[in-house]
């Protein structure tokens, strides 16, 4: 089958990343990430005057150090690996469809853009895009901030293209089942500890009660993985990291659980973070570097980070299915 032009092309969408572990490049990212209103939904009068002259003036120098502990040779991992799920996706479609699809990388924060990637695919020749955040339970703080960068960056355009978009692939056949093999893979190579714990990013309290469905979608996803591998309920748990601020978010903490789990005779963890698609400073600094060292200093003795799904085979398979499924009748 040959095409003129491609029938559609996609938009890989993840949070973003600092361009460079330094304090300037840090406070430029936070900048963005921290004025989203779908992120801190203050009214700006009320929440401007303290980021911009207490947290943009405290924060960037701390969290520029925690980045420049994870970083790599080639670059922020976050961006790292997108790229590589970015080429290893589109070889995957080209695989399956027989003709090329164009993939294009977009950073709600920072570089790429939304809009530089729209415009790659634009230039493309693609007139029909499936936008895919690589968040897999939907929250209004990712998700929906998403479907605003994207409908903003549209905005100057006099014809827009045909959008699709995907809400959330939680509950996915292909999304648990690579999840759980990821995790069944780690305890060949590491053993098995006597608790998984599940940690995902949390948000506050009062977006659950507002309607947003992302704790019921992490609770699925734990219970699914939990189920396929055969875990008895005492030896999994679900917690909730990266909390910011004084509001109350999702409980319980992993951090609170970690340093709890020792004193009521839990010696040994795994740990997985299934929110997220890609590993970056949350999972590589905050879990496998700051979690391990809250377990082991409550005496615990064996403490294990499950790497994120990145750019392995049966991920990016399955992504390559999610699309193809919600690109129906554009081919």
């Amino acid at each position: 089958m040959s095409h003129s032009h491609p029938p559609f092309g996609v938009l890989l969408v993840n949070l973003g990343t600092p361009a460079a572990p330094t304090k300037d490049a840090v406070r430029a990212f936070l900048k963005q990430f921290l004025s989203d209103p779908r992120v801190v939904d203050l009214p700006a009068w009320q929440w401007q005057p303290i980021l911009q002259g207490i947290i943009l003036n405290i924060r960037p120098a701390k969290v520029a150090k925690l980045y420049q502990s994870i970083w790599w040779q080639e670059g922020s991992p976050l961006m790292v690996i997108s790229q590589r799920q970015q080429l290893a996706l589109a070889n995957q479609l080209a695989s399956r469809l027989g003709f090329a699809i164009p993939v294009a990388l977009g950073m709600s924060y920072g570089q790429p853009s939304l809009a530089d990637g729209l415009d790659e695919l634009q230039r493309a020749g693609v007139d029909k895009v499936l936008v895919l955040p690589l968040y897999p339970q939907y929250s209004c703080s990712t998700v929906a901030s998403v479907f605003d960068g994207v409908a903003a960056a549209l905005k100057p355009r006099r014809n827009i293209p045909e959008l699709r978009m995907v809400k959330d692939y939680h509950d996915r056949p292909g999304y648990i089942a690579a999840l759980t093999e990821s995790i069944r893979k780690h305890w060949q190579q590491h053993g098995k500890a006597e608790k998984l714990l599940f940690s995902f990013h949390g948000v506050p309290e009062r977006y659950i009660n507002e309607g947003d469905p992302y704790k019921q979608h992490c609770l699925t996803t734990a219970a699914l993985v939990a189920q396929a591998l055969a875990l008895p309920e005492a030896e999994w748990q679900v917690c909730f990291q990266s909390r910011f601020g004084k509001e109350p978010w999702l409980t319980p903490y992993t951090d609170e659980t970690l340093a709890s789990l020792p004193s009521k005779g839990v010696k040994s963890v795994d740990i997985i973070s299934p929110a997220f698609a890609a590993d970056c400073l949350e999972t590589l600094e905050e879990i496998a570097q700051g979690g391990k060292e809250t377990f082991l200093h409550a005496g615990g003795e064996q403490y294990h980070f499950v790497p994120c799904l990145n750019d392995g085979e049966q991920h990016m398979a399955f992504l390559a299915d999610l699309v193809i499924s919600h690109a129906e009748n554009w081919r």
